[in-house]
């Protein structure tokens, strides 16, 4: 089995971070919470709060850097994600969908169209994602738990 599991949390604005610990918690995992600023996080052994700098993409920095196969990435940013699959670990957004290497193309190109849209059309697309639900919850659970039982196989 070798090195532990970790979890890497993109932290802010994270809406699943109690999840996260829940879940380490019951399978013995190291989480590294990474944000801009000081958020409370459990205490224990196993938790630990990362804070870098306010700087752009600090915290996504700290995270790919430190993102393998050995570790589960939280975040909702899919450049983020593409980083770190790339880096070989397993990624999923708060809601629950994971990010792969087979659909991250994808999931860049749309996010590109989506941003030109906002920048070229007045008025056009706004208002963000839907907000977050009880069933984007129960999806996370089942996912953050069937990423850990892999790779606690493997």
């Amino acid at each position: 089995m070798g090195e532990p599991v970790t979890l890497l949390v993109d932290a802010d604005a994270c809406p699943v971070k109690d999840e996260c610990y829940r879940v380490a918690a019951r399978y013995g995992l190291d989480v590294r919470v990474v944000a801009n600023s000081f958020l409370r996080v459990p205490q224990s052994e196993t938790v630990r709060l990362i804070v870098v700098s306010d700087g752009f993409d600090a915290a996504d920095n700290w995270i790919a850097e430190h993102a393998g196969p050995r570790s589960i990435v939280i975040t909702a940013d899919i450049l983020l994600a593409e980083r770190c699959l790339k880096a070989g670990a397993r990624v999923i957004a708060p809601t629950g969908k994971p990010f792969t290497m087979d659909s991250i193309g994808s999931q860049i190109a749309a996010r590109a169209i989506m941003a030109d849209l906002r920048d070229t059309i007045v008025g056009g697309p706004q208002g963000g994602p839907p907000p977050f639900s009880k069933a984007d919850r129960s999806r996370f659970l089942s996912a953050l738990d069937n990423a850990v039982v892999a790779l606690t196989k493997a």
